[in-house]
Formats: C-alpha cells, sequence, structure tokens
C-alpha cells in the first residue's frame, strides 16, 4: 500500500489541501495517520475516497451529503452521475482509481463505456491521452508507484494494439509515410502508441520503432523507407542540454524531413526550440497536422 502526503492528495485529486483539512474535520471524510512528529499521512483508500468524493461533489452532491453515503452507495452514484460523451474528468479520475486498486475489471469498464458512446478515437483525445500526462507527472514526482503505472500502461497498450491491428493496412503508393521512435533513454511509448493508431487511420504509412532507439539505427532505417516525417516524444527527466543536443543531431541528418516533437519537456522547453522543428502539445495537434499535410 502507498503512502501520500497532504500535498500528494492535492496533486492526484486536484482539491487544495486546506479543503482536505476542512473535509477531515468537520465530516469525517478521511482520518489520516499521523508521525510521530504530528504530519497527517494517507494511504491509497484514503485517495480513493477522496478522487470518487470529487466526482460527486463536481456533480452537485454537498459534501454533508456525501458523508452520510456508505462506500458501496458512493460508487454506486458515480455510475448513475459520470456521462461518457461529456464528463472526461470524472473518466481520468476513475482510471486513477482503477491504477491505485490495480483493479482490471473497473479500468475496462471506464474504457469500454467511453468507447462505445464517443468512439475510440475521442476516447483517446480526451480520456487516454490526458490520463497519461497526469500519470507521468505523477510518476516522476514520486506520488504514484512504478508498479502501478505499468499495470495501467499494459492494459492501455493492449487497446491500442488491437485498435491498431484492426485498421486497414496503407497501400496507397503516393500516402505520405512517418517514423515513430523514441530517443535512446526514452521509455514511456502510451503518446507515440497514440500517434501510431491516428496516423494509420488518417492514410499515412507507419513505420513504428518504439521505445529507445539508437541514432544510427533511425538514420539506417530513414535511409532505406524515405520518409515524409519523424515524430518522437520527450518524457523523461533529462537535462534540456542533452534534449537540444538531440534535436540539433535530428536537424542536421534529415534537413529535408518534418520533425515533429511531442512530450512535457519538450513543452516546457518551447522557447528554446529549433525552427525546424514543429511542438505538438496534444494528440488532438498531431492530427490537425497530419490533416493538412493532405490538403
Amino acid at each position: 500500500m502507498s503512502t501520500y502526503s497532504i500535498k500528494d492528495l492535492e496533486r492526484l485529486t486536484g482539491i487544495k489541501a486546506h479543503t482536505i483539512r476542512i473535509w477531515e474535520k468537520r465530516y469525517g471524510i478521511v482520518d489520516p495517520c499521523r508521525t510521530e512528529s504530528n504530519i497527517r499521512w494517507y494511504n491509497d483508500e484514503d485517495l480513493k475516497k477522496l478522487l470518487n468524493v470529487s466526482i460527486l461533489n463536481r456533480h452537485g452532491y454537498k459534501i454533508s451529503r456525501i458523508a452520510t453515503l456508505s462506500l458501496q452507495q458512493i460508487n454506486q452514484r458515480i455510475m448513475e452521475v459520470v456521462q461518457p460523451e461529456s464528463d472526461y474528468l470524472s473518466q481520468i479520475e476513475s482510471l486513477v482509481v482503477a491504477m491505485i486498486e490495480l483493479c482490471e475489471n473497473r479500468f475496462e469498464r471506464i474504457l469500454n463505456q467511453s468507447i462505445i458512446k464517443i468512439g475510440f478515437e475521442e476516447t483517446l483525445f480526451y480520456v487516454v491521452y490526458p490520463f497519461f500526462e497526469k500519470i507521468g507527472l505523477l510518476w516522476q514526482t514520486g506520488t504514484i508507484n512504478p508498479a502501478q503505472e505499468h499495470f495501467i500502461s499494459n492494459l492501455i497498450k493492449m487497446k491500442l494494439f488491437f485498435a491498431i491491428d484492426s485498421l486497414p493496412t496503407v497501400t496507397k503508393s503516393d500516402s505520405k509515410s512517418i517514423i515513430l521512435f523514441l530517443p535512446e533513454w526514452e521509455l514511456h511509448e502510451i503518446g507515440l502508441l497514440t500517434y501510431y493508431y491516428i496516423a494509420k487511420k488518417h492514410g499515412l504509412k507507419v513505420y513504428y520503432l518504439g521505445q529507445n532507439v539508437p541514432f544510427d539505427d533511425l538514420i539506417s532505417v530513414a535511409q532505406t523507407v524515405e520518409p515524409d516525417m519523424l515524430a518522437t516524444y520527450f518524457v523523461s527527466a533529462v537535462s534540456s542540454e542533452k534534449v537540444k543536443q538531440y534535436l540539433h543531431d535530428l536537424v542536421k541528418h534529415f534537413p529535408e524531413l518534418h520533425i515533429l516533437i511531442s512530450g512535457r519537456q519538450a513543452i516546457a522547453m518551447e522557447a528554446e526550440l529549433m525552427e525546424e522543428t514543429k511542438l505538438l502539445r496534444s494528440a488532438c495537434e498531431f492530427k490537425s497536422y497530419i490533416t493538412t499535410l493532405e490538403d
């Protein structure tokens, strides 16, 4: 079982620490343990309850009313109020709970309900992609443990692989082509797999190289397939100098190609990025960009 500080809960739930303390004192929403120096700490059950309380509170339930409900009643109310076609934040919070519980059934229910209501691509844009942007940050700050992140990542990867495999193979000789890859230090590929699905669905020929690709291998593949674009992600915490040098090498070796970059670290370095690269902040931006190439 993981333990959390009140600041961890604030980051995970979006509820201000001050509000958590009030709910705790007035309504007994959570009952934290304390260290010998009287500092609060919370466990997985506290986090799950706060996420669920947050969902109901956002849908008009008063805290005083929620405090009278059992955990079973809270879960039942959540199933009644969450609407997949609009309430993306609640779905993301429910996925966080599924991750903490290591509950595949809850994960499947949330994702499948969303896919049925709004479709796979919209679910990627508005639920899965922002969920992993949030989880990546929490994982890096030590708020969640790697096992939890790996559990939910692998479930979503299976969904993505199945969806990608279900798309027709691109056979047009004049189709634009793209190489999708991650730098040698990068292992987080959910965002890149999302791009794979979008690119293939919209008629691009995709060469997916995946994680941890040596630069010399990238050069070799590019020389063989002669793509129109390269796309990569920067998520892991490495120095900005290392990223800038990597981008410099990409531009130097592939001056004629569209070089698309994404990820939290790239966004944070926006002012320092080379003009020869194109920063994409989301899966929606990636879709818009490749759609313009069709015109």
